[in-house]
């Protein structure tokens, strides 16, 4: 997608609207700028997110509690009375 911008005083530009939506940039983001083969390149910085490895391991057994909650075991007797004809109508 190219898209023509003016560059106003003191070199400022404005990443139109539709630009900025489609990377996902957001008022108050850094961006770096590089040049390219002679290209002006801008780039969203993105920080990389860190998670400790204890972490994922609270996370991972909240999930399995939040799971265990509504998970039903299915007991002998629960489908007496229930015909396979009447389950899969």
């Amino acid at each position: 997608m190219a898209v023509k911008v003016k560059v106003g005083k003191k070199g400022c530009i404005i990443i139109p609207k539709s630009i900025r939506e489609l990377v996902g940039i957001k008022e108050g983001d850094v961006l770096t700028l590089t040049v390219e083969n002679g290209r002006v390149v801008l780039e969203p910085e993105r920080p990389e997110r860190k998670v400790s490895l204890p972490e994922v391991a609270k996370r991972l057994r909240e999930h399995e509690e939040s799971v265990r909650k509504y998970a039903k075991e299915a007991r002998l007797g629960d489908l007496v009375g229930v015909s396979l004809e009447e389950e899969f109508k």
